[in-house]
């Protein structure tokens, strides 16, 4: 899985990590709609592009996530914002932000676009320098988890998982963020099972939210109740949105896999 694609699905799950990372209220996410945006008749694409909702005079942002070095980022990046403002004419003023792991990787030359990045309307950021994880919003902290060595991401999963469970007070979003801190693991231990990787950073206890245990309970007292294959049937949706595989489901209702 290539890092941008798990900084997408980041930035599309939890828009209001964006704007923290760049400074602004995480409420401001509520104003805008996040994308990926294709330039036509180009090979250009833009990573994502939070665009403000109808009406709105809130500034689009365009966001790329760069991992590798690469000396014409720029240029590029220049070239696909310009495409962009010429094809569709918004009304709205833009920024643009990219996203680094570290300095080293930020190779590009600004000599020709360096009024974008001197006015502030191109931004910078890198991620090994935004602190310490345990001082970090929950959504800055699983950016930084992405980027983080095999050495240190256990701890820093840890720690993220116990922030995660007592400062998340809705059970549907904690459990969606313990799904998306699983993700990060598995991109980061590929050769790691999911049971290895649940074992070692107690994702288990996403069992223990409300959210699961009400779900779980529901799908044994309505098997219990009305006894028949097709009562616990009916209790299957809740159970699989809740986080369960389909193996602990059919355990749970002693029900065949099949």
């Amino acid at each position: 899985m290539k890092t941008d694609i798990i900084f997408y699905r980041l930035f599309q799950e939890f828009p209001d990590t964006f704007f923290e990372l760049i400074g602004n209220p995480p409420e401001s996410a509520s104003f805008y709609q996040f994308s990926s945006v294709e330039i036509k008749q180009t090979a250009f694409r833009i990573d994502g592009v939070f665009l403000p909702t109808q009406g709105s005079e809130n500034q689009i942002y365009f966001v790329e996530v760069q991992f590798q070095a690469d000396g014409e980022i720029y240029s590029r990046l220049i070239a696909e914002i310009c495409l962009y403002l010429r094809q569709n004419q918004p009304l709205n003023d833009w920024g643009a932000v990219v996203l680094y792991p570290n300095r080293n990787v930020d190779t590009g030359d600004i000599k020709h676009y360096r009024e974008f990045f001197t006015s502030g309307r191109v931004r910078r950021i890198y991620l090994d320098e935004l602190g310490e994880g345990a001082s970090l919003p929950i959504g800055i902290a699983t950016a930084k988890l992405i980027i983080a060595t095999d050495d240190i991401a256990i701890a820093q999963a840890r720690e993220l998982i116990d922030k995660t469970k007592s400062e998340i007070s809705s059970p549907s979003k904690q459990q969606q963020l313990l799904q998306f801190i699983e993700t990060i693991l598995a991109y980061n231990f590929p050769t790691m099972s999911r049971e290895e990787i649940e074992q070692m950073f107690s994702l288990s206890e996403l069992k223990q939210t409300r959210f699961y245990q009400e779900a779980f309970q529901e799908g044994v007292e309505q098997g219990i109740e009305q006894g028949k294959v097709q009562g616990k049937l009916k209790a299957v949706p809740a159970m699989l949105a809740a986080g369960l595989t389909v193996e602990q489901v059919a355990e749970a209702l002693d029900l065949s896999v099949e």
